[in-house]
């Protein structure tokens, strides 16, 4: 029987403009495509997940406006158990301004909203949900010390902790021993761990010096190139490159997002983990053809 997914992370309205490239600063562009989406990485993650077959808890907060509104019947929609989503009164929903260029590269600016205000105590009232998941899925769109209290009380709780550490920034050794797989990407990994990663060889590099923070599997996306798997241990390394599925992107936006909720999927079916990351990436690849965040998350029709 599959596993329950708890994913703990932030939820924000898109407002997505695509257009031939990206604005120098001071730069107006004219000609744009206006697109309004879900998004958040959080929610791009639960909804991921849901969509390829897993039973999933989102806990996340939302302001009382008519985008928190929208955010939590998208996610009944998507069959998401909605139960601790929490409603502040003072703070507005999270938005994202998005622009998307012609070769699919993007900029993103986020207001975080509500998302800054998920704090440690309504985790606390969450507490049957850490109870009743065997795989959390956290980012870093909210507070640095709810994501710290998550992944001590799911650890203590023997719970798999996946984390991805996006948007990038360094994080303690003391969150770190309480992750059990991190998913960082390029940039991520090299702030992280303090080695620049431009190929494979310094992303093994950058990925054995995680491990040595004491996350046991780190698995660093590589985009178009895929990703690579570094599981540590007393006896050594297993190390695995899982190559990317070839296809013309249109918008990478919630590649990442795709690619962590697909993980969690896998792993929720006890698939093993070079096995688990190729289907993520296949899920990744599906997503970057479509325009928007979880708009662009494929079924699992589509990846068998």
């Amino acid at each position: 029987m599959p596993k329950k997914i708890l994913v703990v992370g932030s939820t924000n309205t898109d407002m997505v403009i695509k257009t031939m490239h990206l604005p120098r600063p001071g730069e107006t562009v004219l000609g744009g495509v206006f697109l309004m989406n879900a998004g958040g990485k959080g929610a791009n993650q639960a909804v991921a997940a849901a969509r390829l077959g897993a039973s999933v808890t989102f806990v996340c907060k939302t302001g009382n406006d008519i985008f928190g509104q929208q955010s939590k019947q998208l996610f009944a929609d998507e069959g998401i158990d909605t139960t601790y989503v929490f409603t502040d009164a003072e703070h507005p929903s999270g938005v994202a301004l998005i622009t998307v260029d012609a070769q699919a590269e993007n900029c993103i600016v986020v207001a975080s909203g509500a998302n800054a205000y998920l704090l440690p105590s309504d985790l606390a009232n969450a507490a049957d949900a850490i109870d009743q998941s065997d795989i959390v899925l956290m980012q870093l769109e909210t507070p640095i010390e709810t994501i710290e209290y998550v992944a001590k009380t799911a650890r203590e709780k023997g719970k798999t902790v996946i984390l991805n550490p996006a948007p990038a920034q360094p994080l303690s050794k003391s969150l770190l021993k309480n992750v059990t797989i991190l998913t960082p990407n390029e940039t991520e990994a090299s702030i992280i761990s303090g080695v620049t990663v431009t190929d494979v060889a310094s992303a093994c590099e950058a990925a054995h010096a995680i491990y040595k923070m004491g996350v046991p599997i780190v698995i660093i996306t590589l985009g178009s190139k895929g990703a690579l798997i570094y599981v540590g241990n007393l006896s050594g390394c297993f190390k695995a490159e899982v190559p990317a599925e070839k296809v013309e992107a249109i918008d990478t936006t919630a590649a990442g997002d795709v690619f962590n909720g697909a993980l969690a999927v896998a792993l929720s079916e006890n698939i093993e983990i070079t096995d688990a990351v190729r289907f993520a990436c296949k899920a990744a690849s599906i997503s970057v053809t479509r325009i928007g965040a979880q708009a662009s998350a494929p079924y699992r029709k589509e990846l068998n």
